[in-house]
């Protein structure tokens, strides 16, 4: 059945800009590292995209940092625990999230498109106000602008799984039904959030959290170094109930021509 596609909602790191989500896991491992635990960058990717609050409370229970914490501190973590490490967290990333605004390839192209098409540009993210009243004017003037962003902050912080600022931007949009947008990101809690709002959720593969690889680094693999990275990326994101894997976001039009036929 053919469906007429009204908007779009799009993720920030690591699917519009920040190639590989790299601001929020240097701004996590500064933060256990200053209560005396080094996270591996698997740890730290493995909740991306959750309310950070939540990510670090997801890291914290992990096996091997519980232990650590316990072997660190002589007992085991307390929410005030959590909330230390989430704050050191918050400050570590203001500092350097400006840094990381750059859309990622074939962004400002699929935007063109879709606006030359008429559909809308929305986007939930991770980020709080606080951050993102850094990287929205930052990302702007590099050429990507939303029609419109929510953060956990504007829901009560119900961030991601929960699909309450999904139903922000589709309020905001004026989208008549869940089935006329799309969600599309780069983490398995993008993931999640989609399909909770009920509507077709989309994973990116190039430049994701999941493949966790700079621009250099995915480029100095071989052809079928790259094709396995991805293969487990696209393996990681259909798991988790995606409607559609991506490549990258070139692939985009002609997905949505696809729904439309």
């Amino acid at each position: 059945m053919s469906r007429k596609i009204e908007a779009v909602i799009f993720d920030w790191a690591g699917t519009t800009v920040d190639y590989g989500c790299f601001a929020p896991v240097q701004a996590f491992i500064t933060a256990f590292e200053e209560y005396g635990i080094t996270p591996t960058f698997d740890e730290v990717r493995e909740p991306m995209g959750m309310l950070k609050r939540d990510h670090i409370r997801t890291m914290m229970n992990m096996e091997r940092i519980h232990e650590e914490w316990k072997r660190v501190h002589g007992k085991d973590f307390t929410e005030e625990d959590v909330e230390q490490v989430y704050q050191t967290s918050e400050n570590s990333i203001l500092k350097i999230v400006h840094q990381f605004a750059e859309p990622k390839p074939c962004v400002l192209e699929t935007v063109k498109y879709l606006r030359d098409k008429g559909i809308k540009i929305g986007s939930t993210t991770g980020y709080t106000d606080e951050m993102m009243e850094i990287v929205v004017p930052a990302a702007a003037q590099k050429g990507y602008s939303p029609d419109c962003w929510f953060s956990p902050n504007s829901v009560g912080n119900f961030g991601r799984p929960y699909p309450y600022m999904i139903f922000e931007n589709l309020k905001k949009l004026e989208v008549t039904a869940v089935s006329a947008a799309v969600k599309v990101g780069d983490t398995v809690a993008d993931i999640r959030e989609g399909l909770a709002a009920g509507m077709l959720s989309l994973g990116i593969v190039e430049g994701s959290s999941v493949m966790g690889l700079t621009e250099a680094e995915y480029a100095a693999l071989s052809p079928e170094e790259q094709a396995d990275r991805r293969r487990k990326v696209e393996e990681k994101f259909l798991a988790a109930g995606a409607s559609a894997v991506l490549r990258n976001l070139s692939e985009l039009p002609v997905y949505l021509e696809g729904l439309e036929r």
